[in-house]
Order: C-alpha cells, then sequence, then structure tokens
C-alpha cells in the first residue's frame, strides 16, 4: 500500500508481517531471503517496509504487534481491496466471520481485520 497504483476490488493489495518483535524478524527474513528494509515510523517505534534484493522494489511490511496490531496474530497478513470497508465488515459477521480490529483509517484508506468462519485472518481494505 506504498504505492499509487490502485489495485482492483478483490485484488490482493498489499501483504505484511505482525509479531511481537519485529526487529529479529525483519533480520530473519534478510538473511534468509535477502530482503533489506526501511524504517516506517509508528511514532515511538518503527515498523518496516522490505524490499527486493538488487531492485529495491518495496514488497511487504514487518510489524511490530503493537497499538492498533495488537490483537492481530502472528501471521503474513493479506490486505484485499473491497468497495466499502464498513459494509464488507458487516457481511462478514452476518456469514459467521468476526471482526479482529475495527474498521480505521491506514494509508490514504480504511480497512478491517476480520476472521473468517474457517479462522483465517485477513485485511479488507478500501482505497
Amino acid at each position: 500500500m506504498t504505492d499509487n497504483t490502485n489495485p482492483p476490488v478483490g485484488a490482493i493489495a498489499w501483504h505484511d508481517l505482525t509479531v511481537p518483535n519485529a526487529d529479529d524478524v525483519r533480520k530473519f527474513y534478510g538473511e534468509v531471503v535477502g530482503w533489506t528494509s526501511e524504517p516506517v515510523s509508528m511514532g515511538d517505534y518503527d515498523d518496516y517496509s522490505v524490499n527486493c534484493p538488487g531492485s529495491g522494489e518495496t514488497v511487504a511490511g514487518i510489524c511490530h504487534a503493537r497499538g492498533t496490531n495488537a490483537d492481530v496474530p502472528a501471521q503474513w497478513l493479506v490486505y484485499i481491496v473491497v468497495a466499502d470497508v464498513e459494509a464488507s465488515a458487516k457481511k462478514c459477521v452476518e456469514l459467521g466471520g468476526k471482526i479482529v480490529n475495527e474498521p480505521r483509517s491506514c494509508g490514504g484508506g480504511k480497512m478491517c481485520v476480520i476472521q473468517d468462519p474457517a479462522g483465517a485472518i485477513a485485511a479488507i481494505y478500501q482505497q
């Protein structure tokens, strides 16, 4: 969600990993897959964008499980584009899913972390 392209509704627009210690995990992925990282200020601490070796293309984020991310389980989280976050969150609950994080502003849009009826977690994102 760091560039100005607008993926269509239904597309996966972003991936990030939320963990208790993003500093250690970003170093782990740097060694395992070669990603470099750049700090992203969250005020009192930094999360990270991670970049492909060579091209420097930003491909994901690694975030601390703090603040608004405190309730997000440690896992790779996909952000799926929707037309209306509030309407999609309401439909999620109607169909047996749960809201993990209420809709909020994020990256120039809105997002909400949901859990589907099978227990899988995803974020819905409105541009």
